[in-house]
């Protein structure tokens, strides 16, 4: 009987909440799990979860935001990486005048720099196969920029940009690359804790993993680019 290869996910920026979803969903998928931040915190739950799902986890400690902690960890395993999820972010609400270079620099940093650290990382490995995915979580400020979000959203429209770009660039070398808008507050306890808690009008983190892994499916013939996802009450 033959036996079924398990595919690779990299999630940045692995934490509670979306990313512990979309690591239970790929590994529920066929898929073992690499996850990569700052620090382990939670690695353990997300571990067992991913094992009932019949996966693997591994969680890889790296500063997204500098380049050489960035090839450290991922040169020894970029090729065995089939999809890249970067999921990293800095949510930034703060009146303009109240943000520091530094502050300003660390939100891009995160967001856009580090997308294009891990794709180096990952894109040559995935074009020679001519076969891998690569998906950006975006955001509603990655489309428009409002009051007290002038960090986030220029770090998010240069994201939406990177992603726009290198799609155009790999596609034509097998290369899925989607830009996902998440337009609305998704449900977990980090959104409680900044927003307060609410009953309705919130986005499941599994609902968006799922899309996510319905987007690595999707033939060659028909691929989506940028795909909006948000709440049935979410105006837009």
């Amino acid at each position: 009987m033959s036996v079924v290869k398990r595919r690779t996910l990299l999630v940045t920026g692995m934490a509670e909440g979306l990313g512990a979803d979309i690591a239970t969903t790929f590994a529920q998928g066929g898929y073992d799990v690499l996850g990569l931040s700052r620090t382990g915190s939670g690695s353990e739950q997300i571990g067992a979860s991913v094992a009932r799902a019949g996966g693997s986890y591994t969680h890889l400690a790296c500063d997204l935001t500098n380049a050489t902690d960035v090839q450290r960890a991922l040169q020894p395993i970029g090729g065995t990486i089939d999809v890249l999820i970067h999921n990293a972010q800095v949510l930034m609400i703060r009146p303009f005048g109240e943000i520091s270079p530094q502050a300003f620099e660390e939100v891009w940093r995160v967001a856009c720099f580090g997308a294009m650290l891990s794709a180096q990382a990952v894109l040559p490995h995935v074009a020679a196969r001519r076969s891998g995915t690569m998906i950006f979580s975006g955001a509603t400020a990655g489309l428009r920029g409002g009051a007290n979000f002038a960090a986030f959203a220029s770090a998010k429209f240069a994201l939406r940009g990177l992603a726009q770009a290198l799609a155009r660039e790999f596609g034509p070398m097998g290369v899925h690359v989607a830009h996902v808008v998440i337009d609305g507050l998704i449900d977990a306890p980090k959104t409680d804790q900044r927003f307060g808690a609410a009953t309705t009008g919130r986005m499941d983190a599994n609902a968006i993993a799922q899309a996510y892994l319905q987007l690595t499916a999707q033939p060659p013939s028909a691929w989506t680019q940028e795909m909006d996802l948000r709440p049935f009450a979410e105006k837009f």
